[in-house]
């Protein structure tokens, strides 16, 4: 949807490339709002480790350790930050 609005996109497997603590502290800035955002909370980790009363620290841990639980696709531009569902969503960042 970017690319047909000539918008350039990178791409990155955050499976092969985990993101680090402070990744995952700059993309929760980006978005301005809690951590809880971040993660599936339908996975069976979550669910395990129980994430849904945990404080951000603790998700951003989570999130570092089990990356599939990041709530994707997440789109980034400069200092902001969206969670593509439903894909419009990510069209804000254009403006």
């Amino acid at each position: 949807m970017l690319s047909e609005r000539g918008t350039d996109v990178e791409y990155r497997n955050y499976l092969e490339q985990h993101p680090t603590k402070a990744e995952a502290e700059a993309l929760l800035d980006a978005l301005g709002g809690d951590a809880q955002q971040l993660l599936r909370s339908k996975e069976a980790i979550y669910q395990e480790m129980g994430l849904g009363e945990a404080d951000d620290d603790a998700l951003l841990d989570a999130l570092v350790a089990y990356p599939h639980l990041l709530n994707r696709p997440v789109l980034v531009r400069g200092l902001r930050a969206v969670i593509a569902r439903p894909p419009e969503a990510g069209l804000s960042l254009l403006d």
